[in-house]
Parts: structure tokens; sequence; C-alpha cells
């Protein structure tokens, strides 16, 4: 970590004195990366004559790059198919197929926002966002093979150049976002202001639904995943609003990557419910395990449980995944035991929800907010600690992080009666660079003093880690016994709390304004 922060300082001070005519040589560039071979390799091969005279064009080099390379390594997943020997293979293939779409995907869109002269909808705290998507992808196809104990299955030596090629992306653009501090602006095309109260004003959703679901046969279809299906094929970038009509939907839901602006309304959190029971103990990847999946732009859910039934026995089990960009979630429920809700990667805010686990029960790598919502912690299995988060930043240049805001964290009902039986944690390291905020929530008496939990026996990620707490109230909240790890913080100033806010961490002021749903910008 003190290696990849003494190279952004370096950076950073270059950048601050750099003139438009500075050098050109391509190793001289590359040298200012996390990692320099791969850079020179890969332009020297795929961009031989190219010599960069200004940052930007270095950074686009770069993209470009990371693009060839995503191009190579979804090649080569698709060429493991064949080689599938079980089901087990097939749902860990059947997952990397899926994500390295999604990065090939998120690198065009990056490409295509640094080309364009007027970027009016794209800014470099986007940039930042995609390309730490990206690179969380490539990191969760190799956990699915992790599932199974498969981690050789899908791992060619191409992968590993890809991930060093899109953090010395994020290196770049990261050094850029600070010095230009362009981290905010530009809104989302497929919104409009006019229609900014409408999620406030249940009836009228519900009154220009595009469709309605209902399992009484009183809607258009009977199943959601119908509903998105049929969504799939309108004019790419309009909302799309379905109704979900009262009633317990057993199914799995996925809303795809080309399946942009998906508004999902239901009856309320009590009478609209989405269940399903997939885990890794019945054969899935937890990837796959989700009873809902969500990679579409700009998904919007309200009025909803996403539950997952699969129970503490049977590990990890998804409720809701979501990698959708500008994703939003309020008035829901998600619940289940082991890794509730997967926030795989991009921006989302979750207001006024309820949320019930037992273990890293809100994990991922998304840049996410938290507020106003209240975190219920389950009974575990025997002889098993509670753990909240999970957060899984897997590189320091990501933008990415959980922060919860003005919430509660409370016993679930199951709890109660045996709480002091068992110890429960605000969150654990799943990656090198995790990185979870609590601010100003109210933390219950259950939790244990010291607060966080080690990942393992060692010392895996604890000085390169950032955990802090910032004025959370009640009687868990009290920082006097808290781990002394070197990155663990108790937050004394505002502004430095202000960075984990909705206007800092997810940049909520330039779009949830349109979407009607309550937020606060700071503290």
């Amino acid at each position: 970590m003190e290696a990849k922060i003494k190279l952004f300082s370096m950076v950073m001070l270059w950048f601050s004195v750099l003139s438009v005519s500075a050098k050109s040589n391509i190793t001289w560039w590359c040298n200012l990366t996390p990692y320099p071979q791969p850079c020179q390799r890969f332009v020297r091969q795929y961009l031989p004559r190219s010599e960069p005279n200004h940052r930007s064009e270095f950074r686009e080099m770069l993209v470009q790059l990371a693009l060839r390379g995503a191009i190579n390594a979804q090649s080569k997943v698709v060429h493991f198919g064949p080689f599938c020997e079980n089901h087990l293979h097939r749902a860990v293939w059947d997952d990397c197929l899926k994500l390295h779409e999604n990065t090939v995907y998120q690198l065009n869109r990056t490409l295509q926002c640094l080309r364009t002269k007027r970027r009016r909808n794209c800014t470099d705290f986007d940039v930042q966002t995609w390309l730490s998507s990206a690179l969380t992808n490539i990191q969760t196809c190799r956990l699915g093979s992790a599932d199974f104990n498969l981690s050789d299955f899908v791992a060619p030596v191409a992968f590993s150049n890809l991930s060093m090629l899109i953090s010395n992306s994020l290196a770049i653009n990261g050094a850029l976002l600070q010095a230009e501090k362009n981290n905010t602006q530009g809104f989302p095309s497929w919104f409009s202001w006019q229609e900014k109260r409408w999620l406030l004003q249940s009836s009228e959703v519900t009154k220009k639904a595009n469709m309605v679901v209902a399992k009484d046969g009183s809607g258009h279809v009977r199943t959601i995943q119908e509903a998105i299906d049929a969504a799939s094929h309108r004019v790419y970038g309009t909302r799309f609003i379905i109704y979900v009509k009262k009633g317990v939907y057993r199914e799995n839901v996925e809303v795809g990557l080309n399946n942009s602006n998906i508004w999902l309304i239901g009856d309320g959190i009590k009478r609209t419910i989405i269940t399903s029971c997939r885990s890794v103990g019945g054969g899935y990847t937890t990837y796959s395990s989700a009873t809902a999946g969500v990679d579409g732009l700009g998904f919007v859910a309200r009025g909803i449980t996403f539950s997952n039934t699969a129970g503490p026995l049977k590990g990890q089990a998804v409720a809701l995944r979501s990698a959708s960009d500008l994703a939003v979630f309020y008035k829901c429920a998600f619940q289940g035991y082991q890794d509730t809700v997967f926030v795989q990667s991009q921006r989302q805010f979750f207001r006024e929800c309820y949320i019930y686990g037992t273990v890293d029960f809100i994990f991922g790598n998304a840049a996410v907010v938290l507020q106003n919502c209240e975190i219920y912690v389950r009974k575990p299995l025997n002889g098993q600690p509670n753990v909240i988060t999970a957060q899984g930043r897997y590189d320091p240049f990501q933008n990415t992080g959980i922060s919860i805001h003005n919430s509660k964290i409370l016993p679930a009902p199951d709890l109660k009666p045996v709480v002091g039986s068992f110890r429960t944690y605000l969150g654990r390291p799943w990656m090198q660079y995790s990185r979870t905020v609590i601010l100003k929530t109210y933390i219950d008496s259950f939790v244990t003093p010291s607060g966080w939990l080690k990942w393992e026996k060692g010392d895996f990620a604890l000085d390169t880690l950032f955990y802090a707490e910032y004025q959370n109230s009640g009687p868990g909240a009290s920082t006097r016994f808290r781990v002394k790890w070197k990155g663990f913080h108790v937050i004394k100033s505002a502004d430095m709390a202000s960075r984990f806010t909705v206007g800092s961490l997810i940049g909520g002021q330039s779009w949830l304004p349109a979407i009607g749903v309550p937020f606060a910008y700071g503290l």
C-alpha cells in the first residue's frame, strides 16, 4: 500500500508541473503507472507509433490497451466452454462470460467518454467508477472459481495482465480526477427533472406503469421476469415502469446489461415479495445465487422485499446482487443469512430499507450509501460470529466503499433472546483495501466492543484497509475499546466524514433529485 501511495503522490506531483510538451518516451510514461512492464509491452505491441504529449492522451492509450486486453480475455473465456466437465464448471463459466462481457462494455463506454469532445454526460468521476467496475468484474470471476475450489479453471495469464492494465488506467485517471476536481458534474440523459416527484407519489407511478405483473392474472403477465424480458425489446434508454402487485413471486429475476432504466414498483415490503433459495451449498456461485441480479443501468426498486430462503446451513445465498450504475432501492427489504446484499459494483443508493443477515451480509465493491436504513442481525449458526459488512475494494485507486449513514444497527427478533451467546462485528476486510465507514448511526449494545474482525487469524489488510466511525450513537457506539489497527480511524473532522456522504461518494446530487427519492446530500 505504501509503495502505491508514494507512486500516487509522485504522479500527482508530476501532473502539477507537467506541461503539454512534456517528454514522450513511452518507457518514461509507463514508469508512472503501478505496473510499468505490461504497459510498455502492450503499448509496443498494439500502439507502437503512439507517443502521448499530454496526460489525457496517455490515459486514453491505457484504456485502449485495457479494452484490447478485455476483448482478448473474453475470447479466452468463450473458448473455455467445451472444457466444462460438470455443472460446477458450467456455473463458473457462465458467470465469467457475463462478467467479461460487462468489462468490455465498461471499457468501451469509458473510451467513448474520453473521446467525446463535448463531455456533457460523463466526467472523470464516471470514468473512475467504470474502470473500478471493470476491475471488480475480473476479480468476481476469479472468486466464483474459488466458491468451488476451482481456482485454476478460468484463470489464464491474460487475466492478470488485464487486471494490471485496468489498474494502470485507474491510477492515471485518479490523478487527473484529483487534480481537476471534476467529480460530480453531468446528468444521465434518461432522467427528466419534470418527473422528479413520481417515485414519491406511488399512485402516479402505478398509473403510469408500462406493464403490470399480477399472480392472479389481473395484470399483463404473471411473472416479473416476463415483464423484464418484454422491457428489453423497447427503445433503448426510455424508462420502463413495472408495477408488481401484491403476492409472493417465487422466481429468480435478472435484469440484463442491455436493459436499462427499469423501475420496479411494488405494493410494499409486506405485500410484494420476490423469493428464491439458490446458494453455494446448492451448487450455485455466490454471483449466480442471487434471487434478483441487476446489471442494467439506472435500476430503481420501491416497496419490494427481496428474499433468499436457503437458510444458514447453505452458506452464501444472495437476495440481491446489483451492478447497476446509478441504482436506487427505496423502502425495500432484503432478507437472508450469509451474503444477503451483494453490492457488486458501480454507484448505488439505499434509502429507508431493511436488511437482515448474519455473515458478511452487506458486501461487494460498489460505491454505496445506505441512508436512514435499519440493519438487523439475525441468529447465526452455533459458534459462528455475525459480521455486517465485507467490503471488497481490490485496488487502492478504486473509488468504492460502503457508507452507512444515519441508520440503525439492531438485533433481529430471533437473535434477541440469545444475543449474549454470539459476537457481532461491524465488518471484516474481504479484500486488501476494504473501505467501510459508519456515520451518525445508532449502534445497539450487542455489537462487540472491538467493533471490527480480522478476515482470518493473520494480519491480512489491517494496515491497508480504511474503516472509520463518525459521531455514532447508542450503547454499542463507544470507540474506547475498538481495534487498534493502523487502518481503523475514529473520524473527528466533519470535512473528512463528508467524503463518504451521498454528495461525495456517489455524486448523488447530480442524479438522485430526478428520481424523486428523499436523500441527505451531506452529513
